[in-house]
């Protein structure tokens, strides 16, 4: 069981040697886009929200 743990560990280490990070420019360029796409659709979802309610309001007046 030992033996196990320890090559995990040590897999995992050679994996990690192997993945590329990205520069801070790159971090910063996905971080702006995540922002601005979670703001585009909440903006979406808000608009459709009171879309679909001013329609059951006028159906179910």
């Amino acid at each position: 069981m030992k033996e196990k743990i320890k090559a995990f560990f040590n897999d995992v280490a050679k994996e990690m040697r192997k993945v590329t990070w990205p520069t801070q420019d790159e971090l910063k360029e996905s971080t702006t886009i995540v922002v601005v796409m979670c703001l585009v659709m909440s903006a979406f979802t808000y608009i459709i929200d009171i879309g679909i309610t001013g329609v059951f309001r006028s159906v179910f007046k």
